[in-house]
């Protein structure tokens, strides 16, 4: 991926015209926004994939931070970057969040801190790649046992162990982009500055996070794969796009779920989809992919209210899907 430069500038300008967050004020830069940003999506994908740990076939270590590197930034902004996390001038990954309560925390790893190796490996740099060292730390990190100590080297002569939790399989990102937007790759979940941001609050934001994560859980990429789908421009066309529309309710329907169980109000995903489906106003090409917003209201509502079905029979809330998801044909 190319470095942030002008173009991340660019792209975070407009996110500071919006309304400010609690963590980043109206005269924040435009790195303080996005510090803020990965802070909250940190914490909401740590809380998802941890409380909804039972319902996941495929678990990782789960230590409850984003990872930093500054070779994300273009050398003439890296010092104004670095200010955001209070993070050191050192040529190394650093972190870049980390969710309260989180075995990161309760170790002592803050944001900022510098990470020189983690139990002796080192990451290097590939190319132009300005995320290859994250990606790195994020897969070796990921095949790791769920209950492995760790030791993280911050290069200050210490060595602190972080005992990870297990979780659903998945890493987290914020994309410096203003444009809203999410994306799951099967291993890893991206989501938008501008889809943080377009959130009103955390309960909104777990709703596109749980999203995400539900493609991920659901093995989305690799059954699309496997069905033989059209990822150029065919995707928008015939039974490619019925394939993917068919995903997008999937994870839908899962992601109210998956917000109960952490503890978010699964009614503030339609909230979220309701704002977000009216946000440009009348839409005049819908996308084959993606279900009309008023359809995928009608089916999170249908799923919130199998879920209050659920409880007040005292029933355990065994999310849809999950077991036997049905083939995509």
């Amino acid at each position: 991926m190319p470095r942030f430069a002008r173009s991340f500038l660019a792209a975070m300008a407009a996110l500071l015209a919006a309304p400010a967050t609690a963590a980043a004020p109206a005269d924040a830069s435009p790195y303080a926004v996005l510090a803020a940003l990965e802070a909250r999506v940190a914490a909401v994908g740590f809380r998802l994939t941890t409380a909804n740990a039972s319902h996941c076939d495929k678990l990782q270590p789960q230590f409850g931070w984003i990872w930093g590197d500054p070779r994300l930034y273009d050398a003439s902004n890296r010092t104004e970057a670095r200010a955001a996390y209070s993070a050191s001038d050192s040529d190394v990954p650093y972190i870049a969040a980390i969710a309260p309560g989180s075995p990161a925390a309760i170790a002592g790893v803050h944001v900022g801190m510098a990470v020189h190796a983690i139990d002796g490996f080192v990451p290097a740099a590939a190319g132009s790649d300005a995320f290859a060292r994250i990606a790195a730390l994020e897969t070796r990190l990921g095949a790791q046992d769920t209950a492995r100590t760790i030791e993280v080297d911050p290069g200050d002569g210490r060595s602190i162990a972080v005992r990870p939790v297990p979780g659903c399989a998945s890493d987290f990102r914020v994309e410096a982009r203003d444009r809203a937007a999410g994306q799951a790759d099967g291993r890893l979940v991206l989501i938008s500055a501008g889809l943080a941001r377009f959130a009103s609050d955390d309960d909104e934001l777990a709703a596109a996070v749980a999203h995400e994560l539900a493609h991920n859980i659901l093995r989305h990429r690799a059954r699309l794969d496997a069905a033989g789908v059209d990822r150029g421009l065919g995707k928008q066309f015939g039974r490619s796009a019925g394939l993917f529309r068919q995903t997008e309710v999937e994870a839908d329907r899962l992601s109210v779920w998956l917000m109960r169980a952490s503890g978010y109000d699964p009614d503030a995903a339609v909230r979220f989809w309701q704002r977000f489906g009216k946000r440009n106003g009348p839409v005049l090409f819908q996308a084959g992919t993606h279900p009309r917003w008023q359809d995928r209201v009608r089916a999170l509502e249908t799923e919130i209210a199998a879920i209050h079905t659920a409880e007040a029979s005292g029933k355990p809330l065994d999310p849809p899907l999950i077991t036997a998801p049905p083939p995509l044909e």
